[in-house]
């Protein structure tokens, strides 16, 4: 996009390709940063966050790059160990003006690159400053350049609650990366930040957020909060993780919580030498789906101090926990045990209830609304007749052969729309709700 002996000219500004190249590199570990959900129509000026004026394009592993995803500065007084640019590593510095990416972003969305900004910041000078800018530099594209596209904005721990607030009438969505899920590890690998300087601007956040929706007045936040979790640079177990995940989504109404795999960029005795592990993160991203979409508690998922299993994906480890209450009969299931089922997703759960109104359902009805049967017919009946096993270790046998398969094929996703359908909910997808949303796959 960039040519690397050039400089990015603007009307009232300019920013150097070395610069750019700096704070666009420094936000690429931030995985928060889906655009869908808002609802801001364009009044009067360019560009448009409604749903349907939202175009994404998805990387291979399914990442949304349709914004333009940069740092304001680089240049941090924080020491956050398991972070590149934290406060004493050896890298290029950079930090640009408000006015500089007001410029960019114009320019980019009239050339059709992006259709809106995630912009974060390293805390430059101090938590007060560097949310000051973030707020001048959304104010300016609302209200001097007139961009009604979609805007994510990253909240700074431990700034003024006043410019947060202020800061939140502009922005489509905020995200306070809480980064790591125990107290305790905050203090040894995040010094400067707390839960509280991250949990109470999220819960004020959440508060206003309902007050305005309550009095109908103007936007505030229309596509909500995030927030993103490292996995693996810490040692809390996916049990802890889940649970502290669905409080989020109980008590402050987040929209989505992001796992980022550990990936180690710089050194320290304090963090692991190994990745964090994409199965790892894989497993997380399926269990949220579970807490969001299908009714489960975490409890349920699995116990506070355990992590998830590799073999199977978190539904099926249920199920097979439980296979006391199988099989089910498909025409008078409830929808709640229905949604239980491996093999069957949402869509097909809701299918299922509509169309057994008017006949009794067959595995041939079944397999024609694209149930996965390798998996639901070791737990379904269908008008009384049952094609699976009920030997529960030919059953765990059979689905960890269907896992091996599908994982063997996930990184070619994309070439193939029925895989697409069936793979939607895996983490591949995982940080791109557009695409989540759109494809019809089934856990």
């Amino acid at each position: 996009m960039f040519d690397k002996h050039t400089f990015v000219n603007y009307n009232r500004s300019m920013i150097s390709q070395e610069k750019l190249t700096i704070l666009t590199n420094g936000a690429k570990y931030d995985v928060s940063c889906s655009s869908s959900g808002s609802s801001r129509k364009n009044r009067g000026g360019i560009g448009n966050g409604a749903v349907a004026g939202c175009c994404h394009s998805f990387t291979p592993d399914g990442r949304c790059v349709s914004l333009l995803k940069i740092l304001l500065s680089n240049d941090c007084i924080f020491h956050c160990k398991y972070c590149l640019n934290q406060a004493n590593a050896d890298v290029p510095r950079a930090t640009a003006t408000p006015d500089e990416i007001c410029e960019l972003v114009i320019d980019f969305y009239k050339r059709n690159y992006i259709e809106g900004l995630f912009l974060s910041s390293a805390v430059h000078i101090s938590p007060n400053h560097t949310m000051e800018q973030l707020l001048l530099t959304v104010r300016k594209l609302r209200l001097e350049y007139g961009f009604h596209g979609y805007i994510h904005v990253k909240g700074i721990p431990n700034a003024d609650q006043t410019i947060v607030r202020e800061t939140a009438l502009y922005a489509d969505r905020m995200s306070y990366n809480i980064e790591l899920p125990s107290e305790q590890s905050l203090k040894l690998l995040a010094p400067q930040k707390s839960k509280e300087s991250l949990l109470i601007p999220m819960k004020r956040l959440a508060r206003e957020t309902q007050l305005f929706r309550e009095e109908r007045k103007e936007h505030f936040l229309p596509a909500g909060q995030t927030t993103q979790m490292i996995v693996g640079a810490s040692p809390e177990s996916d049990g802890q993780i889940l649970r502290l995940s669905q409080s989020l989504y109980r008590s402050n109404g987040l929209r989505r919580v992001y796992y980022s795999a550990y990936v180690p960029v710089v050194h320290n005795s304090f963090l692991p030498d190994t990745p964090g592990g994409a199965l790892r993160e894989h497993r997380l991203y399926q269990a949220d789906w579970l807490l969001r979409f299908y009714g489960f508690n975490v409890e349920e998922i699995v116990p506070e101090g355990e992590n998830l299993a590799a073999e199977y994906d978190p539904k099926c480890a249920w199920a097979l926990r439980n296979m006391h209450l199988f099989p089910i009969e498909i025409n008078r299931a409830p929808l709640e045990m229905l949604l239980r089922v491996p093999g069957i997703g949402a869509k097909s759960a809701y299918k299922i209830t509509e169309a057994r109104r008017f006949t009794a359902l067959t595995f041939e009805h079944l397999k024609k609304m694209r149930v996965v049967l390798k998996r639901a017919r070791h737990f379904i009946t269908a008008n009384g007749k049952f094609y699976g096993t009920d030997n529960e270790t030919a059953v765990r046998g059979f689905l960890a052969a269907n896992e091996t398969a599908k994982n063997a094929t996930q990184l070619n996703i994309f070439t193939d729309f029925e895989m697409e359908q069936r793979e939607a909910q895996f983490a591949l997808y995982s940080n791109a709700e557009t695409a989540l949303s759109a494809l019809t796959g089934e856990l």
